[in-house]
């Protein structure tokens, strides 16, 4: 047993994957690469400990081919050369290439010749989303697919092949009380190799009985994982789901679900990331309802950089209650979104000769300066003639604020008239 637990029980057929059935289920798209003997390079992206390795094992496993891994992160530029010599000797190489994000540019230049010969088909590996974070010259060369989270229930099913397995799983009987089983289950948060890691500190760790056996209860079980594996990947889709839902509980005004998840990412020690959004949240979704806000938000998060965690969730609190209770407002964000959406329709049109910078010669300078007139206003064209009479901001009435601006912007339409 040289090998861990988590590395025995790598599949080498895609009948010993645990879960992702949507991809090498019956009549599935891996499964149908498989039947036909034809694999396609490919991205597979997910949570930590989901199965991507594993996928690309029980590929090369199922077809045949040579399996090897490299880090875009750590490995050489000799262990490429040795990878690609390996490739051309054998004609077709699977290459896993784990952190496929980090891949520079010298490495990308070095894969892509092998990778459009067919001498090697890579199965990249990542946590972040590759349409965001992954080079367009690599993904569009490369098919792509998502992992899901395994289920409590496919968590089980894969400590219990451990359990049953004893060429791959222990030299010895393991037996699981069902309270450790599905605590396990439950605690690892979908990540089956963490699952695994406890497993085997949990029985290399216990006595065995009278029988050689080794029982495992709940207690021994948490005594081993210590702590439960909260999804804090700061560089995973995890980490951008609980941002998602951080601002999605603000704008719906749900001050503890705001709380929850404002929690989860200061233990996540990413402050940097949450006080990005929450400076966009303050000016997206309560915008001119509550200008105060915003004030706070920036300034509350300056010092909450200088004093860093965990000293920093004090002011961090402070600012998710005032965002979620705030009044709402996507009244700017709204206009100039549609703004943006007519500059894509009609193009940069030309700016009204009375409003250019007055070194055109030979124009006519017609231009009124409103500060000469009372109300500081006059009437006078301002867009360009396609967009004459475009209404771009439509102020909400939540807050007294912005309902003063609504009734200046009424004041300035009557007056157009």
């Amino acid at each position: 047993m040289n090998q861990n637990l988590a590395l025995r029980m790598r599949p080498t057929n895609l009948d010993q994957i645990v879960g992702q059935t949507h991809l090498v289920g019956p009549g599935k798209v891996l499964r149908r690469m498989v039947d036909a003997g034809k694999l396609f390079s490919m991205i597979l992206y997910g949570p930590p400990g989901i199965g991507k390795t594993s996928i690309a094992s029980a590929l090369a496993g199922s077809t045949g081919q040579v399996f090897r891994t490299f880090n875009a992160t750590t490995d050489t530029k000799q262990r490429m050369k040795e990878i690609a010599e390996e490739a051309r000797f054998s004609g077709s190489l699977v290459l896993l290439l784990d952190e496929i994000h980090r891949l520079n540019k010298d490495k990308q230049d070095f894969f892509l010749p092998l990778l459009e010969s067919g001498q090697l088909t890579i199965i990249g590996a990542t946590t972040e989303n590759p349409f965001y974070s992954i080079n367009p010259a690599i993904r569009s060369r490369l098919q792509i697919f998502e992992l899901n989270p395994l289920t409590t229930t496919e968590m089980k099913d894969g400590i219990s092949a451990a359990l049953d397995d004893p060429t791959r799983g222990f030299p010895f009987p393991v037996h699981l009380t069902s309270e450790a089983l599905t605590f396990l289950s439950q605690a690892s948060n979908g990540d089956l190799r963490a699952a695994y890691n406890t497993l085997e500190l949990a029985a290399l760790s216990t006595p065995k009985n009278e029988d050689g056996q080794v029982q495992l209860t709940l207690d021994i079980l948490q005594d081993s994982l210590q702590s439960s594996h909260l999804t804090l990947d700061k560089d995973g889709d995890g980490h951008y789901d609980l941002l998602s839902a951080l601002q999605k509980s603000i704008r719906g005004s749900d001050v503890d679900a705001s709380l929850h998840y404002g929690a989860r990412l200061i233990k996540g020690g990413d402050l940097d990331s949450l006080a990005r959004r929450l400076t966009v949240i303050a000016y997206e979704d309560i915008g001119l309802a509550n200008p105060q806000a915003q004030i706070h938000t920036v300034t509350g998060l300056e010092a909450a950089k200088r004093i860093g965690l965990p000293e920093a969730r004090i002011i961090i609190a402070n600012i998710i209650v005032d965002l979620a209770l705030s009044p709402k407002s996507n009244s700017a964000y709204a206009a100039m979104n549609q703004a943006l959406a007519d500059l894509e329709t009609f193009g940069s049109l030309p700016v009204p000769d009375h409003l250019r910078s007055g070194q055109h010669t030979g124009k006519k300078q017609t231009y009124l300066y409103p500060h000469d007139y009372p109300d500081k206003w006059v009437n006078q064209d301002y867009l360009p003639a396609q967009l004459k009479n475009r209404h771009y901001f439509q102020p909400n009435q939540t807050g007294r604020y912005e309902q003063a601006l609504a009734t200046r912007k009424d004041w300035i339409d009557q007056a157009k008239k």
